[in-house]
């Protein structure tokens, strides 16, 4: 350890390689870990050298979510618009999966990161590329919400709610009183690691919904759907 906190001193500082070192901590520690004491430390100098390269930390996080947000695969134009949607979507499910904690900055910050906007117009311009007008991508961007950067509010439940043991006793009166949920809690082989829920699988259960909004859209932009005339109110 001392060998290394020694090469890091010899190493010239520079904006990446902070943010390299802070996305790690982030990544083994928590984000709760990342702070300018804690990443001086890391990196063997004074926290007052960081601030040659980060303003302050609310700069540090908005940078660190820009840098692993270009870790999302491109768009690939070879494909056909619902192909390259759900590709780049599970790239970006990946990368959360990478970095757990960059799903509680992104939604912390109070306005995009540069980085997000960038993915987000170029998920809209593939849309629009695939022959959907700007209409129907308005409200599939709606409808999508964060899916678009592979995560949902289920997906990151706390896994310690749903490692909570049911009393044998308890659950079959649960199950007595709510036979339909019982039942399709039952209907799948259980995924000890699941953080959606006891029994599910997150990965399936993502794709699944995933795959069940890109098909009604591909229908709905083969009906040539608009917002016209269905007595809605426009966001």
């Amino acid at each position: 350890m001392a060998r290394s906190k020694a090469d890091a001193r010899r190493t010239p500082l520079n904006r990446d390689r902070v943010l390299a070192t802070a996305i790690a901590l982030a990544d083994s520690d928590g984000i709760e870990a990342v702070n300018m004491r804690r990443l001086s430390q890391e990196l063997g100098v004074v926290p007052m050298a960081l601030y040659k390269h980060v303003a302050n930390k609310d700069e540090l996080l908005d940078a660190m979510v820009d840098t692993v947000v270009t870790e999302i695969d491109p768009p690939d134009p070879n494909l056909p618009w619902r192909n390259a949607i759900r590709s780049r979507i599970l790239s970006a499910r990946a990368m959360l999966l990478r970095h757990p904690w960059a799903r509680r900055v992104m939604e912390s910050r109070t306005a995009p990161t540069p980085a997000v906007l960038a993915y987000m117009d170029s998920t809209i311009a593939t849309f629009t590329a695939g022959g959907l007008s700007v209409d129907l991508t308005h409200h599939v961007m709606h409808a999508l919400g964060s899916r678009i950067f592979g995560f949902t509010q289920e997906l990151y439940a706390d896994p310690a709610d749903a490692d909570q043991e049911i009393p044998a006793a308890a659950a079959a009166q649960l199950a007595e009183a709510y036979p339909h949920i019982a039942a399709v809690a039952a209907s799948r082989p259980h995924d000890e690691h699941s953080v959606v829920g006891t029994g599910c699988d997150d990965q399936f259960e993502f794709e699944f919904t995933l795959d069940l909004l890109l098909d009604g859209v591909e229908r709905l932009h083969r009906q040539g759907w608009n917002s016209s005339g269905h007595g809605h109110h426009k966001a």
